[in-house]
């Protein structure tokens, strides 16, 4: 597929490696996994419960992969997996990751993510042939600002989602500063793209709505603005940087393709890009969320690393997938 075909350059030296997903049926995860699956690594996907609507089956990413059961709350389940398996790298994208669901539920949000976190970490440290944990962290760990975040701004959440990420960050940095794991941290924008079944979030949710012929629901006022990043570029990003090895150990990287929308601008745009309207009510009814987000990523450019995607590019064959793929 064009997606992971674009990101496997320089990659034939994971031919063979034990690679573990956490997280990898999701949907960011499940793309990933198939990135290292066409790489021809060997890889390892713990899992707590299945979806057999999601990309992760559709694409029968279950036949060539190893899954294993796992709550990431178990902590010597997973260092049972990581020691059985020999994973020489890890990606942790685990996570409870819906803002409303973390509202709603604290304790689960942050027992899976914050310790979650720490038992991966505490098993890779006591694992030494893992050579790298790439963490999921997120640009809502820095929490409210009126500016764009750089990797330097202080992370300062406060909705239990946020400050579930924030902790979870500082945990992962503890660990490289105190035990010299071989950590890389990811702080993404909002990823959209074939395969997201959480339609709360507002990308999947105006598909759902084009498909249906229903009014679209918008939980804020509008005029919360967000970064959007195709999940293509996120499978890239995650291969380049582990492509980086040792020399950025240690380091947090933010991620985004500089497509920044409010709520109400993103709508517009993809009612022009589709030539279709979207009718939209506004119910107003988030608490505590961020009102304004955006990334800035100059660290990972400098690095190397580019988006290729555009929501214009990619907003058609997304729509299509849904209309194929999933009953919305």
């Amino acid at each position: 597929m064009e997606r992971a075909s674009a990101s496997l350059e320089n990659m034939e030296g994971l031919k063979g490696k034990t690679i573990l997903v956490s997280g990898g049926t999701g949907f960011v995860g499940s793309h990933l996994v198939e990135a290292l699956v066409q790489i021809g690594a060997r890889v390892v996907v713990p899992y707590r419960s299945m979806d057999p609507n999601s990309y992760f089956f559709t694409e029968k990413l279950d036949k060539k992969t190893i899954l294993a059961s796992c709550d990431l709350k178990n902590q010597k389940r997973i260092f049972d997996i990581i020691s059985k398996y020999e994973v020489d790298v890890i990606f942790h994208l685990g996570a409870q990751a819906i803002v409303t669901t973390a509202y709603e539920n604290p304790v689960e949000t942050i027992e899976s993510n914050i310790m979650g976190t720490t038992y991966i970490l505490e098993a890779a440290r006591q694992c030494s042939r893992v050579r790298s944990i790439i963490i999921a962290s997120s640009d809502k760990a820095y929490g409210k600002t009126k500016e764009k975040y750089t990797e330097k701004s202080p992370l300062q959440g406060d909705h239990p989602y946020e400050v579930s990420k924030s902790a979870a960050d500082l945990i992962a940095q503890t660990y490289y500063k105190t035990y010299h794991l071989p950590v890389i941290i990811t702080r993404f924008g909002n990823i959209y793209g074939e395969g997201d079944l959480n339609f709360n979030r507002i990308i999947p949710g105006i598909m759902q709505s084009v498909i249906r012929k229903t009014p679209l629901h918008l939980r804020s006022d509008g005029t919360f603005v967000r970064d959007y990043v195709y999940v293509g570029d996120v499978v890239s990003a995650y291969l380049f940087l582990l492509s980086q090895g040792s020399k950025i150990h240690g380091e947090a990287y933010n991620i985004t393709s500089g497509e920044t929308y409010s709520v109400l601008e993103l709508i517009k745009k993809i009612e022009k890009k589709l030539k279709k309207k979207i009718p939209h009510e506004i119910d107003n009814t988030s608490n505590n969320e961020i009102p304004y987000q955006s990334l800035d990523n100059t660290k990972i450019l400098k690095l190397g690393w580019k988006p290729k995607y555009s929501l214009q590019a990619t907003l058609i064959r997304v729509l299509r997938w849904y209309k194929k793929s999933y009953r919305v």
